[in-house]
């Protein structure tokens, strides 16, 4: 037990290393940009200021957002996805898949579940012992189960899911304003550097580097980023990209989209004033999702009104019709039944030329 707890947290630790790397880097950056670039570089008062205050704008930004992805917890299944303890023990006990399955559909009946596994049974994860929510996946790295999980990203050292994910977004939203400004600011000065215009000082490395830094940075974000909104106006997770959901008619990678401005605002909220700002603003609860295919799953528990309601509902007084609605009916009515009526004048002509034929042919 001792080595492995110790193993246990050295990978813990080592976890933390690109998350300390990108932290040197942005400080690195930080003093780069404001200290060698806009205070010994750049001799415009003008330019100074209005350099440092975009630079800062995007920096709290980039970080905050940074921050909340890194410190975020994960969402895990509430405890109605847990087993109860008799059912536990008997699913523990018991061998046979096909009765496990009775199990864990008996549990599963009173649970908002539409997604299956690939042959059609239950999704439950053996290591938490919980039965896993909609677009629910169990993390190795985080050794949890993590609701609407997207992917374990080492560089924010968490996983990626439900609680984080708006912050994950602004995150490469942020990080790629930074990195734009910083190549775009520091393009000019570079050339010059790089042309021998300005002299050669202790902040030529810096700028020179900075550039480097921030166009590769720019370019490998900017991939990341377009591909993570596209996964969001189609209402995806990353797992479910590569994996459609199944559901209990099948697979379907489209099964949770709800159309591009709904998909938005899924992630994101309703209130737009909020979409650019850290804070978590996405609807749901991350257990259960609607989906563009189930309307009423026939396995899920039906919902009663309540007879109060259904008295109510029984007691709204209808509106009179008016009398052009009066006389529009009555001409319908009438022309049915003069419709009904030739018709069954129609019918006994018929009839009678049958019964006409019939005795002619007899005859």
């Amino acid at each position: 037990m001792a080595p492995t707890h110790v193993l246990r947290c050295c990978q813990r630790g080592l976890a933390w290393i690109p998350v300390i790397f990108i932290a040197l880097v942005v400080c690195w950056s930080y003093y780069a940009y404001v200290v060698e670039l806009c205070v010994f570089t750049i001799h415009s008062i003008g330019e100074q200021i209005v350099y440092l205050l975009f630079f800062h704008l995007s920096f709290i930004m980039f970080v905050w957002s940074y921050w909340k992805t890194i410190f975020t917890k994960p969402s895990c299944p509430s405890k109605e996805f847990c087993l109860p303890k008799a059912e536990k023990e008997r699913y523990e006990k018991e061998e046979r898949p096909e009765t496990q399955q009775e199990i864990l559909w008996r549990a599963a009946t009173s649970l908002p579940l539409y997604t299956r596994t690939g042959a059609g049974a239950i999704r439950y994860c053996d290591r938490c012992q919980v039965i896993k929510p909609d677009r629910c996946h169990h993390c190795s790295a985080c050794d949890m189960c993590v609701l609407k999980m997207d992917h374990h990203c080492p560089w924010v050292n968490n996983c990626v899911g439900f609680s984080n994910y708006k912050f994950f977004i602004l995150f490469l939203a942020y990080s790629l304003v930074y990195c734009l400004f910083i190549a775009a600011t520091v393009l000019q000065y570079f050339i010059k550097f790089w042309t021998n215009e300005l002299p050669d000082s202790h902040a030529k490395f810096h700028v020179l580097f900075l550039f480097f830094v921030a166009a590769m940075f720019c370019i490998s974000i900017l991939s990341l980023f377009s591909y993570h909104l596209w996964l969001v106006g189609k209402n995806r997770s990353t797992i479910e990209a590569f994996r459609a959901p199944v559901f209990r008619t099948g697979s379907d990678k489209n099964g949770f989209s709800l159309g591009f401005r709904k998909n938005i605002t899924q992630v994101f909220g309703d209130q737009k004033k909020y979409w650019f700002l850290p804070v978590f603003t996405s609807q749901g609860d991350g257990l259960t999702f609607p989906t563009r295919l189930v309307n009423a799953d026939a396995e899920q528990p039906t919902v009663t009104l309540h007879p109060e309601l259904n008295k109510s509902a029984a007691e709204v007084p209808v509106s009179p019709l008016s009398e052009s609605q009066n006389r529009l009916l009555c001409n319908d009515q009438h022309a049915n039944n003069t419709g009904d009526h030739l018709a069954n004048n129609t019918l006994k002509s018929a009839e009678n030329e049958t019964i006409t034929i019939a005795m002619e042919s007899e005859s």
